[in-house]
């Protein structure tokens, strides 16, 4: 087990507050907000719009083409070199880890997913990483493994629930306070990690592996991010927890990963915007990226922001380079690479439809606060074929009918996509460090 202090979560700024404290609607989404999702609910897949095979196909066809042309499109890519050295010369000290962060584009896992096979077949697979624990919300999924709990938990971290920011890496955490309360997680990997919170009489967890109790966990101590590990024999296994009190404990997430390889780990929170992280205990935070030592941080946020009736540029720009500099701050050596928000429409109540209202502002400061911040950044919405883009992903059958969201199909060939320029990134950097020894 390995602990650190934990100090207060620091709070963030009224401005960042008032935005990330998103209260429940009584309503229907769609009638008051435009690419808000309750954090509590499932997001509903929209149907596909009707239209003929004939529009269809054309439309599919003129997007295949756009995103198979090749382009150079990530700007401040020499960000990324510091995740090509690691993933280029892999550590017999674990795998190399992806974080990404985001909002219900990640959270949905297809697009995260899409990118960790793609890396994984390259690189080796690493297994699944860090994942929340159990099933936090209805609109969390992950491909490479599975979790569930009893319903006696409580998850703290979701847009509508504010605490006392002691969420862990991912900024969820799950909490229950009886007996026979359970957590499972269902992976194949080499090496395992509960991540939990020690606290002053915190209560006890029976571990077990694929059924058979192995140890007790006990998470009463000093205020500390706890960690358990445990090495697994190979093969997939179904690990489990059981509360043994009537005492209080409270999950950050596993860790499931193998020896080498690259892991791709989804971090998404349906109706988050970026300053959501600012409610975030640093000191836990930093606790677990210290553990995680990722290579690459992937952050995805501005759908929910470009649809906010708070929000200003300058509010903004200031959080969101604070949540920028913290993650530079808890991970030194890590390359990160912005994703702006893709191409989206809302429909006004007498028919027809326009773009959502901060959208271009969104982009244009995730840009310059990327760069002015030694990162990476791409444009999901040029790629996608710039304003308006979305009508004809929809028509494609790669946009669901909310014009915001993209179908399974479409978040795979955003991931495609975006895989193949950062490869081509990847093949720059080998060509000059080559050019490099042969002139020395």
């Amino acid at each position: 087990m390995v602990s650190v202090s934990l100090a207060p979560a620091q709070t963030a700024s009224p401005a960042a507050t008032s935005r990330a404290k998103q209260p429940a609607k009584k309503k229907p989404v769609a009638k008051k907000t435009v690419g808000k999702i309750p954090a509590t609910k499932k997001r509903a897949v929209n149907p596909a719009v009707p239209v003929s095979p004939a529009v269809r196909r054309a439309a599919f066809e003129t997007i295949s083409a756009r995103v198979a042309r090749p382009q150079s499109t990530i700007e401040g890519a020499g960000a990324l070199v510091p995740f090509f050295e690691q993933v280029s010369r892999p550590s017999a000290d674990g795998p190399v880890r992806i974080l990404q962060y985001g909002d219900s584009h990640t959270a949905s896992d297809d697009w995260a997913d899409e990118m960790r096979q793609l890396f994984q077949r390259k690189f080796g697979a690493g297994g699944a990483g860090f994942t929340f624990p159990g099933h936090p919300f209805l609109g969390y999924r992950r491909f490479d493994s599975r979790g569930t709990n009893s319903k006696g938990w409580h998850t703290d971290g979701l847009v509508t629930r504010t605490g006392d920011g002691v969420y862990g890496l991912g900024g969820i955490s799950l909490t229950a306070q009886t007996a026979r309360e359970t957590v499972t997680l269902s992976a194949e990997c080499q090496q395992l990690e509960l991540h939990y919170l020690e606290q002053p009489g915190g209560g006890r967890l029976e571990f077990a592996v694929d059924g058979n109790a192995v140890d007790t966990i006990s998470t009463d101590g000093e205020s500390a991010a706890g960690i358990y590990q445990y090495k697994p024999t190979p093969g997939p296994h179904q690990f489990s927890l059981r509360t043994l009190d009537a005492a209080p404990v409270r999950l950050f997430g596993w860790v499931a990963q193998n020896e080498s390889g690259v892991t791709y780990e989804t971090l998404g929170i349906n109706g988050a915007q970026a300053a959501l992280q600012l409610r975030w205990s640093e000191p836990v935070v930093t606790r677990e990226m210290a553990d995680r030592e990722p290579a690459l941080i992937v952050v995805a946020y501005g759908t929910n922001e470009a649809v906010s009736k708070t929000w200003t540029a300058e509010e903004y720009r200031t959080d969101l380079g604070q949540v920028i500099q913290r993650l530079r701050a808890a991970a030194p050596l890590a390359g990160i690479l912005l994703v702006g928000p893709p191409d989206a429409q809302y429909r006004l109540k007498g028919g027809g439809r326009l773009p959502l209202p901060h959208l271009q502002q969104v982009i244009d400061i995730e840009r310059q606060v990327a760069l002015e911040n030694g990162c990476a950044f791409w444009d999901w919405r040029a790629r996608m074929g710039g304003p308006g883009s979305v009508r004809q992903w929809v028509q494609a059958g790669l946009g669901q009918a909310d014009y915001v969201h993209m179908t399974s199909a479409g978040y795979r060939l955003i991931g495609d996509t975006l895989f193949a320029e950062i490869m081509a990134q990847y093949d720059r950097f080998l060509a000059a460090r080559a050019e490099r020894a042969d002139g020395q």
